[in-house]
């Protein structure tokens, strides 16, 4: 199998394959071909061979996407780098992935050389240190495809690290080609699509609609930054077909223009669990969401919901995709029967062979029933998976094991309740307490009101013990909840103190509780079992970092069939 390129360009060269947005330019897929057969020749002449490990530090742009056709035409090894990380944290990543060249472009050159140390580096632009190497000033070298074999490792792409330091994950060919199919068949491919790039290139989320619509030979949109209006413009302007999303994305979108244009056939909604209110917002506009849960180890999906099943589903990220089997663990990795909550494993062949040169990791992170994800969740009796939390948000009061996920469940049931998130916070009495920060739909609710509705479906020792409200939940720019921030407001307005940036607010008529208080009706003490969990930290992030759609890794799924995407103008989401 050469790169797919080579063979789109065969079979459809006249077909569109880009649109470049900076300079309203039309690629057919010859004419990209042509260009990236030029890339692949100008590494070629720079001394780049079959096997090389090659850093990309890069914004989105038509010369990225030539690169990584030319890594697959070269049999290249591509690192994608995040260019939002400091230097010390870059110099890391590139010594771990053992580069032997470091691409970069005028906007990045000053970091690609602060952080790569003795790795050579070059540029697609007129360099500005002498020490870079210029793809203008080598005349490309003649080149042929190199075929590929489904194991052969294409790319390495770093976790987010938002619970651990980042692992370089190696996704081979079969694992591409096995994700780009599965989720044509569970959001369907038309022959006019066109998937508009959101998300940084950095993420897997990024370059996987790049491939897939090379496979399927549709188009893709792209452009350089993400900004809510910009980007809904352009869905129009377009004709855009298929958008990778996360949920502070979209949401800021909507603020914008009220709804979205109605070329959309599907937008892959990932990355973070998606509020109650605005998969609601999104029925009532008739805007064809589909969430989708994934990670960068399944390079990509590994359930996506079609709109009506998330529609009516509150919560789901609907079924697995094609050749994807999910398991449900206890803590000693034995499955656990459906509708009981555990530990997310998955199988399949979109999931990574493992972490390069992390032989610890490995070991860490698969079990016999698959790849351990990290993530507390439970199968429905008809299939659909739901995410709760993650594992190592564990809270541990008085001994007892909570998932904070089943109490944020338990929240977002009530009617006036939009979101929610839960934390552990210091407690002189049972270590932690259960601290709930609720986003409501209308004016705060009581004290007593939330206490009925959780104690009506939950243990006593999983009640929260502290209640504050917000208008929203701290999130990083992929949408992901900042615990830490969480757990800073809650535990600061359980002693009485204030977040300036962020006031909270105590529930109705209620004062604020003392968490070393256990206000169970019959007045007794939560029992006390032995325990090892800890709770977990999720990735901070500034808002600015939304334009480069952090994180795309998401929630869904249903039933396979290979249907064209004109039957599935109602239903939608990916994981990018």
């Amino acid at each position: 199998m050469y790169d797919w390129l080579t063979h789109r360009a065969r079979s459809t060269p006249d077909d569109l394959a880009v649109i470049d947005t900076a300079s309203e330019t039309h690629w057919s897929y010859s004419g990209l071909d042509a260009a990236v057969d030029e890339t692949a020749g100008r590494l070629a002449a720079l001394g780049i061979e079959p096997g090389n490990h090659v850093g990309m530090l890069m914004p989105t742009q038509l010369l990225s996407v030539c690169l990584i056709h030319a890594a697959q035409r070269l049999g290249l090894r591509l690192v994608p780098l995040n260019s939002r990380l400091t230097p010390a944290e870059l110099s890391a990543q590139i010594d771990h992935s053992d580069l032997d060249v470091l691409v970069c472009g005028a906007d990045t050159e000053q970091l690609a050389v602060e952080s790569a140390g003795s790795t050579p580096i070059a540029s697609v632009d007129d360099p500005q240190w002498e020490a870079v190497q210029s793809f203008r000033a080598v005349e490309p070298e003649p080149i042929e495809p190199i075929d590929w074999e489904l194991d052969d490792p294409q790319l390495m792409v770093f976790t987010s690290g938002s619970t651990d330091q980042p692992k370089a994950v190696v996704l081979t060919m079969g694992n591409l080609l096995s994700s780009a199919a599965a989720s044509g068949f569970r959001l369907g491919v038309a022959s006019d699509d066109r998937w508009l790039l959101t998300l940084a290139l950095y993420h897997v989320g990024g370059i996987a609609p790049l491939l897939r619509s090379t496979l399927y030979g549709t188009a893709i949109v792209i452009r350089e930054s993400f900004d809510p209006g910009g980007v809904a413009d352009d869905i129009e302007r377009y004709d855009v077909t298929v958008v990778s999303l996360v949920p502070t994305m979209l949401s800021e979108m909507l603020e914008r223009r009220g709804t979205l244009s109605d070329s959309l056939r599907a937008v892959l909604l990932g990355g973070a669990p998606a509020p109650d209110s605005l998969i609601e917002r999104c029925r009532n506009y008739s805007i064809p969401v589909f969430p989708t849960y994934g990670m960068t180890e399944t390079a990509s999906q590994i359930a996506t919901a079609r709109p009506q099943q998330a529609f009516e589903r509150a919560g789901t990220v609907g079924r697995p995709l094609m050749w994807t089997n999910l398991t449900i663990v206890d803590d000693e990795a034995t499955p656990v029967e459906d509708g009981e909550r555990g530990e997310i494993v998955v199988s399949g062949p979109t999931v990574t062979a493992g972490y390069y040169g992390n032989v610890e990791a490995n070991v860490e992170a698969f079990c016999e029933h698959g790849l351990r994800t990290g993530d507390i969740g439970y199968i429905s009796e008809h299939g659909y998976l739901h995410v709760l939390n993650r594992l190592d948000d564990r809270i541990i009061t008085g001994g007892e094991n909570v998932d904070p996920g089943e109490i944020v469940e338990v929240l977002r049931s009530h009617p006036e309740i939009d979101e929610a998130a839960v934390v552990g916070i210091d407690d002189e009495t049972w270590g932690e307490c259960v601290a709930a920060l609720v986003v409501p739909r209308g004016d705060p609710l009581s004290e007593r009101a939330i206490d009925t509705h959780c104690r009506e479906r939950l243990a006593g020792y999983k009640i929260p013990r502290v209640i504050a409200f917000s208008d929203a939940l701290p999130r990083t720019a992929s949408g992901t909840i900042k615990r830490p921030v969480v757990r800073q407001q809650l535990s600061a307005f359980a002693s009485g103190g204030s977040d300036e940036t962020t006031p909270l607010t105590a529930p109705a008529e209620t004062p604020v509780l003392d968490p070393a208080n256990e206000p169970t009706s019959d007045g007794s003490d939560p029992e006390a079992v032995e325990s090892d969990a800890e709770g977990g930290d999720a990735a901070d992030s500034t808002a600015a970092e939304a334009a480069d759609g952090e994180a795309v890794e998401s929630q869904s799924a249903d039933g396979e069939s290979a249907e064209p995407a004109s039957a599935e103008r109602s239903d939608h989401q990916n994981s990018t």
